[in-house]
């Protein structure tokens, strides 16, 4: 079969209808072949005595995707993108202009250029399937649209509404689509092609079939003001301080966006406002934010083709799973099975621990609610699918144990024990753990090769990542079990080796401890939370992350990584007399942060220095000193970690666990993407340097001074 049948044109009486079906591919996507046969549709359309269009797709769940990532990545230079955003222009704008009216008919995944597609048209028609997602995402990938998204999104839906899907990268499903006015009707699944069939047989019938000119009518005198132009100033600064604050300007693709649609907005001559898009998308696609995005992206990817394990090994099915310890970490973990379909079973030692998971799963999916991304019978399936009880009943149909109790290694080996006699033989049981022996833990399992480590992030709900631990005894049948089960729950597995705080944690903890060390050399909270944020990029500075995991937690995490790796884990004295001063961080809002009742940082508690027996802060070290002091050991671990004991397998495999797991800053590709970008010889150097004045702590690890000795990337 020839690119030909991947769009064909299917006469229907006076109606041509358009199926998108592209051969040998699971998605409808825009690649040069792709766009190349579309273009020959559209002339032949335009030649046509046909008198209205209506195009579909014939892929499961799946509109159209949007265009080819692959295609982007390989374009590097301006003299690269144009004719390729020339040529769609081209396209989109043959297909706006033919002579009848042309209806997209929409189910499942209408994203990025298929929305650029879908808004060439004059109608379009959604299902109000869940499926159904209509929007731009380009600026996740650090673009901007660049198909005629920034031009005509905006006109449909006005300017405030296409701010919002644009800088957000948001895509929304069919019944907000059609509050807004992005899509004219929604239809049930079953019915869409006769629906659309017959809102194009009605166009004829009324002889509406000169060009549809609909533009956004604004409500309200705010809203004729806003779209006057009067008002018009103030949204676009309104919206460039908000991308300004939840970025801090390290991402280039939302600012462009602002600056393209203020000066496209109302602009009558369309290949001008298109030139303007197009000049636009060059600046930023070659961009190292762009590709970095782009490779995560690819990342992500990567991990839905995987299973885990090599050579041919089949996972078994998740139907049903159960749940060890009903706290907030166990709804957490019935919420997001549950949440996908799985029947969960929670068991606790009483009814009261129990009630603790049921209320927060239910916490969660209320929230779902009211966002109206559920509806009230999907809100009752789904707290169907969660049971529970205070003994092991029901847990001889369970595919999968998930157990999330105290992290104590006697406690979980005879608990762990006590199940494994009341599941099947073939069940798989995992552990939460977040720091303990998952081998040593397998000895309280009779059948170790049936064991495996889960290790969740926390909140469970939000936190992507799921480490997946191979003890020495696991199976591959197990971890490809967990693996595909991480994947369903819609959480990116990595497959990590046995060993200290497992991949993420391992890196974590010298960045944490490193804060400290900053604390006693005169560093301010502040200071130093900042630079990490705002400088940086990361989610949350070290003080407050440390606020959020526990200070207790922390102290505690760090004598067991001091007892395991030695020197390269060194524990300074504020953080030996944290632990007397009560402060708990977070959960008991106090620590090196003051919280209100709702939980929120009120500001740096300033009693803190002359608890922890140190001066006022004098903030002596430079912001580049400050940054490299922790993120280099993370590096310098992870060198370790991956080159000398393979904990994982992959650079990629750090990068993503960093990503997902600690949210290290996207645009800066992952923790050993930076590591190239500043160079292997750079950091060890500078690590040389710290550990003559500040320590052993900072010796660089044999696998990066080979690295460095060549100046050799990671990757």
């Amino acid at each position: 079969m020839s690119i030909q049948e991947s769009i064909r044109i299917v006469p229907k009486g006076e109606v041509a209808l358009v199926e998108w079906d592209l051969v040998g591919e699971k998605v409808n996507k825009l690649s040069t072949p792709v766009m190349a046969r579309f273009r020959e549709v559209v002339a032949e359309l335009g030649k046509s005595n046909y008198k209205a269009v209506v195009m579909i797709s014939r892929k499961s769940n799946i509109f159209i995707a949007g265009a080819d990532i692959e295609e982007i990545r390989l374009l590097k230079t301006r003299e690269q993108i144009v004719p390729v955003l020339e040529e769609a222009h081209s396209i989109f704008n043959a297909l706006e202009d033919l002579k009848m009216p042309v209806i997209a008919a929409i189910h499942g995944a209408c994203l990025g250029g298929g929305c650029e597609l879908s808004i060439a048209c004059d109608y379009r028609i959604a299902t109000d399937d869940n499926a159904t997602r209509i929007g731009l995402p380009e600026t996740k990938l650090g673009i901007i649209p660049g198909f005629g998204g920034c031009v005509r999104l905006p006109r449909i839906i006005g300017l405030q509404a296409a701010l919002d899907i644009i800088l957000n990268g948001k895509s929304v499903v069919a019944p907000k689509a059609l509050k807004m006015g992005l899509v004219d009707q929604v239809v049930h699944p079953s019915i869409l092609e006769e629906q659309a069939l017959k809102f194009a047989d009605n166009l004829i019938k009324e002889g509406k079939l000169s060009k549809r000119k609909k533009f956004f009518k604004p409500q309200g005198v705010m809203g004729k003001l806003m779209e006057s132009g009067l008002l018009r100033g103030k949204v676009l600064s309104e919206a460039k301080k908000m991308v300004l604050k939840f970025t801090g300007g390290h991402y280039p693709a939302p600012l462009m966006a602002i600056k393209v649609i203020g000066k496209t907005y109302g602009m009558s001559d369309r290949d001008r406002a298109l030139k303007i898009e197009m000049d636009g998308f060059c600046e930023v696609a070659v961009t190292d934010v762009s590709k970095h995005l782009i490779n995560v992206f690819f990342l992500m990817e990567s991990v839905k083709k995987t299973k885990g394990v090599t050579g041919d090994v089949k996972p078994k099915q998740v139907k049903r799973l159960g749940v060890l310890g009903a706290g907030t970490m166990g709804g957490g973990i019935a919420y997001v099975a549950a949440d996908k379909g799985v029947e969960v079973r929670m068991k606790d030692i009483n009814n009261q621990a129990l009630a603790l998971g049921f209320s927060h799963a239910k916490d969660l999916w209320s929230k779902q609610l009211k966002k109206k991304r559920i509806n009230q019978y999907e809100f009752g399936r789904k707290m169907n699918l969660v049971t529970g009880g205070v003994d092991y009943s029901g847990f001889k149909q369970l595919d999968v144990v998930v157990e999330a109790i105290v992290e104590d290694m006697k406690i979980k080996q005879k608990v762990i024990g006590e199940t494994a006699a009341q599941v099947r033989p073939d069940c798989i049981i995992a552990t939460n753990t977040s720091s303990l022996s998952v081998t040593e833990m397998s000895k309280g399992h009779p059948n170790p090769e049936n064991f495996v480590g889960m290790h969740f992030f926390n909140p469970v709900d939000k936190m992507p990542l799921v480490e997946v631990i191979r003890g020495e005894k696991t199976s591959d049948v197990a971890v490809a079990t967990i693996f595909e089960l991480a994947k369903k729950m819609g959480k990116p597995p990595v497959v990590v080796k046995d060993g200290p705080g497992f991949l993420v944690n391992r890196l974590l903890v010298p960045y944490m401890i490193e804060a400290a060390w900053l604390l006693e050399d005169g560093m301010s909270i502040e200071k130093v939370d900042k630079l990490y944020k705002k400088n940086f990029g990361m989610p949350m500075g070290p003080f407050a992350l440390l606020d959020e995991v526990g200070i207790d937690v922390g102290i505690k995490v760090s004598k067991i990584f001091h007892e395991t790796l030695g020197d390269r884990i060194m524990i300074p004295n504020v953080m030996k007399k944290l632990s007397e001063t009560g402060r708990l961080g977070k959960k008991n809002k106090k620590g090196f942060y003051l919280y209100d009742e709702r939980g929120k940082p009120t500001g740096v508690d300033q009693s803190i220095y002359a608890e922890l027996g140190l001066g006022q802060p004098t903030d002596k070290l430079s912001d580049k000193e400050v940054i490299s002091r922790g993120i280099f050991p993370m590096i310098n671990e992870a060198a370790l970690a991956l080159i000398e004991e393979r904990v994982v397998e992959t650079p990629d495999e750090v990068d993503l666990a960093m990503i997902t797991g600690t949210g290290f800053p996207p645009f800066r590709g992952g923790l050993l993407r930076y590591a190239d970008s500043v160079g292997t010889q750079t950091i060890a150097d500078e690590l040389e340097v710290f550990a003559t004045q500040y320590g052993i702590r900072f010796k660089p690890s044999t696998p990066l001074r080979n690295m460095a000795k060549t100046n050799r990337t990671v990757y």
